[in-house]
């Protein structure tokens, strides 16, 4: 039998629809014979039209290059004649191959029929872990040459490596993960079922045996559990010259910092004295490292373990995998690290191993369980935060995250990744863990972070308050709601209480009285529920009934709420769980022997009866409990209720939180909060106070060498407009104009930061519609899709790109170098005085007498302010501009504070037309 030829084909057009006249301008195909590269075969194409100019530079395919083209009727017949008999591969194929359709169908051209295969979809599968799946993304991590993006020919030939490097990946699965894939795989979008019967024949034929832990019949990557370290010296380097020593042999790149120095001193007492410090350490000092060095110490001549808590996963992962190299290279050691994370974020391998064994219910959930086949046998946690899935595939990963309902036998245990997690934190001297997992171990009934602990650090301290409030935020869904109702139905609707009452019927067990009431009491509790629905957005019609915009937003205490209606929904919701909990212990007493397919539904009405008894717990939680302490509100949009409506409960302050915590630890452990962002001007406990530390607890600020900012430059533009002055329509306007003018003075690399996600959806519509910055790719968070790290990451591939953002961009990105020239900061960040949490703070603080503006709004808007700052000089060579266009800071009293709490810059206040000829000079020294 003859091997398939591949013909791994790219082609680049004017546009992305054939039907409105876009054309090709260019085709590539790369030909793959027995996974090697054959031949290639490339050709401009003569369009016919003018290439549009953000084609010209995405390609770098001019007007000029295709003037002497062939035409595609030209080139169509030897096209065709290439691909018969071939399998077609793209990647994206739908794009590709639909429009090659399209061109032949146009030309009178039958129709190219064959197998066809994706490298997105192959690559999606076999690298589950893949940050992105653009194929300058997936080619550069797999170390695949591709020096010009978006030209044909070198993206098809970079497809072809990648192609034939996804059969290596294939042929390397365990034969148990080919079978079970490839069962599945013909319920794929595309004909790879053959790419893993190939690799299957292979396998079979050979003898050799692979290291591998099973759990019925699913292979996993073997455990091994972290070794003590070999003997070293474990003295902290005491002195200036044992410092310097040990960076300057651990780092090629070492710069002394006084205040790094210092720091690591101060950290270091405050350990060995068991007492409690704040540090504010601003960028370019290498607070990382100021903490990781006494924290390694001190757990080697403790024989304990230090607590590092930090905000985000992200910020976790760095934390392990690009500081702490640093570390080990610096004492020459390996350093046992140990990252500590809640339940949810693991694999249960039970629930799992059920729903392999059932019937899948859709595409999503099919390629969610192949990724996940493969991502076992090379996952060391079974944290599913590693994976890449489809939204789709996201419901699916839900269903099979541990929680506190999770079946615990001898056989799950001996896998379990929640409990191999915790037995490699009992050999850590360093454990890892985020805010969120402190305040989740407090209410664990045996805490995990236990007397071993004699040391912690809280890194990102200022959002130690985010993490404190959200320790019990809860949030009512109208649409999650009625999904989980949707789930469960009656008998008569089919659904899952039908499928769960013939199993129990088949078990002989007696059902028809409970399921009867059973059913009238979710048809009971769904009315009711609907009905209490309805009341409330009744409640905020009348209340809104004079405003204008279609979004509504409205704290509850200015609601009157029918608490009867709402109790009532609450006593139908606990009836139907003991119901149903009784009728499942029931069929847990049936002496039949139960089959798979029984299992299955039993667990399913397990899972979905555990998320009923959430759900009663959310409603009393946010409805029927008494909201002190905390703000409550309703959002809804008047043009899709209920779909929309949306009830948040947030607690209001952190401090009762915060001390529940530490409490047990203060005077037995040394504890170290530090941050670039603790204080404002004039109140330097601005942060510790929220936090609510005790007043012993002093404050060390630590500063970056004075040399570190000389790149930067504040620009405030004083001819802007006043907002309070001007309609919003001619606000965004000039924010319109001084971003173009900017934009095409530094050719792009800028930030534009916002506090209205309102108006930067209205600037960058504006910006696109005046067509002056066609030229560059713009990205605007929640406009684009993806998350912000996908934003980031398509910011910094584009040389002319443009990144609009609110709320998390204006923290924690890290774009050193010359990927960014310039943050616009439009509004000086104060919170919405609307804002609910803020409003119910403003308020309480009011009635105590307290000015809420002085104490709270401009405090909590210079940090910010600074943060925006420090979105700009990440490394001492780093060049920037920060542009204020909000003429406040110049206009109002509090102006001054915000220009106080930056670095000591060069601060130049101008004009629009001044500051255009003040970067046009920066930017051509620059360059």
């Amino acid at each position: 039998m003859l091997s398939p030829t591949y013909a791994i084909v790219d082609i680049e057009t004017t546009g992305h629809s054939p039907a409105k006249g876009d054309r090709m301008i260019q085709f590539a195909v790369v030909f793959v014979r027995d996974w090697q590269i054959h031949s290639t075969f490339s050709t401009f194409i003569q369009p016919g039209k003018k290439i549009p100019f953000f084609i010209q530079d995405l390609t770098n395919i001019s007007d000029e290059d295709v003037k002497d083209a062939p035409v595609f009727e030209d080139v169509a017949g030897d096209i065709y004649d290439m691909l018969e008999d071939c399998i077609f591969v793209a990647h994206n194929t739908n794009f590709d191959l639909s429009f090659v359709q399209a061109e032949f169908k146009r030309i009178g051209f039958p129709l190219w029929k064959g197998k066809k295969m994706d490298t997105v979809e192959l690559s999606r599968l076999l690298f589950p872990t893949s940050f992105s799946y653009k194929l300058q993304d997936i080619t550069q991590e797999r170390g695949i040459q591709l020096t010009n993006a978006h030209r044909a020919d070198d993206d098809a030939y970079a497809t072809a490596e990648l192609f034939i490097e996804c059969m290596k990946e294939i042929e390397k699965l365990p034969i148990q993960t080919l079978e079970l894939i490839h069962k599945r795989s013909f319920q794929l979008k595309f004909d790879i079922s053959s790419l893993f019967f190939e690799a299957l024949q292979k396998k079979r034929k050979m003898l050799k045996s692979e290291n591998l832990d099973f759990y019925k019949g699913i292979p996993l990557r073997q455990k091994y559990l972290m070794k003590s370290s070999e003997e070293s010296s474990f003295y902290y380097p005491e002195t200036k010259n044992q410092k310097r020593l040990y960076f300057s042999e651990g780092l090629q790149d070492f710069k002394e910092r006084d205040g790094q120095f210092q720091m690591m001193d101060a950290i270091w007492q405050t350990f060995q004295e068991k007492n409690e410090l704040a540090i504010e350490a601003s960028t370019g000092l290498g607070k990382t490292l100021s903490y990781l060095i006494p924290s390694y110490f001190h757990a080697k001549q403790q024989n304990k373990k230090v607590l590092i808590s930090t905000y985000t996963t992200h910020l976790m992962e760095q934390l392990h995998d690009v500081e702490i190299p640093k570390l080990e290279a610096i004492v020459k050691n390996k350093v046992h690290v140990a990252i500590l994370k809640g339940a949810r974020h693991y694999l249960d391998l039970h629930r799992f191993e059920e729903l392999l064994r059932a019937k899948d219910e859709s595409y999503d959930e099919t390629f969610a369980i192949c990724q996940l086949l493969v991502w076992l046998t090379r996952t060391s946690t079974g944290d599913v935060g590693e994976l890449n899935v489809s939204s789709g595939g996201q419901f699916f990963l839900d269903k099979v995250r541990k929680n506190a309902f999770s079946v615990k036998t001898s056989d799950v245990n001996d896998h379990d990744f929640h409990a191999y997690a915790l037995l490699q934190s009992q050999q850590a001297d360093i454990l890892i863990t985020n805010h969120a997992m402190l305040f989740t171990d407090r209410h664990r009934l045996e805490p995990l972070l236990s007397d071993e602990i004699s040391a912690l650090i809280i890194d990102e301290a200022h959002q130690f308050i985010q993490a404190a409030n959200t320790r019990d935020e809860r949030i009512f869904s109208y649409t999650q709601w009625k999904y989980v109702f949707g789930q469960l139905g009656t008998r008569d609707q089919e659904q899952l209480t039908y499928a769960f009452a013939n199993v129990l019927e088949k078990h002989g067990v007696d059902v028809i009285y409970s399921f009867e009431e059973l059913d009238r009491i979710y048809i009971k509790c769904s009315e009711k529920f609907d009905e209490a629905v309805q009341s409330l957005i009744q409640n905020v019609s009348r209340k809104t009934a004079t405003k204008t915009h279609s979004k509504q937003t409205v704290l509850f205490e200015e609601l009157e709420l029918d608490y009867e209606l709402l109790d009532e929904v609450y006593q139908y919701l606990q009836r139907w769980v003991t119901i149903a909990q009784h009728l499942l212990e029931r069929m847990g007493k049936s002496q039949l022997e139960s089959t798979h397919a029984d299992k299955l539904v039993a667990a399913e009405w397990q899972y979905w009866l555990n998320e009923m008894k959430i759900k009663t717990g959310e409603w009393v939680d946010i409805f029927l409990s008494s909201p002190s302490e905390h703000s409550v509100w309703l959002e809804m949009d008047r043009r899709s209720v209920p779909g929309s409506l949306h009830v948040y409960k947030k607690p209001i302050d952190s401090t009762l939180a915060v001390n529940e915590i530490f409490n047990d630890w203060r005077g037995r452990a040394g504890i170290v909060w530090t941050s670039g962002t603790l204080s404002v001007p004039g109140n330097n406990r601005f942060i510790v106070n929220q936090l609510g530390l005790p007043d012993t607890v002093s404050i060390k600020t630590y500063s970056a060498p004075k040399d570190f900012y000389q790149g930067a430059n504040l620009f405030i533009v004083d001819d802007m407009p006043d907002i309070q002055h001007v309609s919003q329509s001619e606000f965004i306007e000039a924010v319109a104009d001084a971003v173009i003018q900017t934009v095409l003075i530094t050719e792009g690399r800028c930030f534009v930061l916002f506090t209205s996600q309102d108006m930067l959806r209205k600037t960058v519509d504006l910006i696109q519609d005046t067509g002056l910055l066609e030229d560059y790719m713009l990205f605007a968070q929640g406009m684009t899709s993806g998350s912000r790290m996908k934003l980031l990451k398509s910011f910094q591939r584009f040389r002319k790109s443009v990144l609009f953002g609110t709320n998390s961009f204006w923290e924690g990105v890290d774009v050193p170098g010359d990927a960014l020239s310039a943050v616009i900061l439009v509004r000086l960040p104060f919170s919405s005085p609307d804002e609910p949490v803020f409003k119910t703070q403003a308020d309480r603080l009011t009635k105590q007498g307290i000015n809420s503006f002085s104490s709270l709004a401009l405090p909590e808007a210079i940090l910010r302010f600074r943060q925006g700052f420090g979105r700009l000089i990440r490394s001492s060579t780093d060049r920037g501009v920060f542009i204020v266009l909000d003429r406040r800071i110049e206009s109002k009293s509090y102006g001054k504070e915000f220009i106080r709490a930056l670095p000591d810059i060069p601060i130049k206040k101008v004009s629009l037309e001044d500051m255009v000829l003040d970067l046009e000079h920066w930017y051509n020294e620059k360059v």
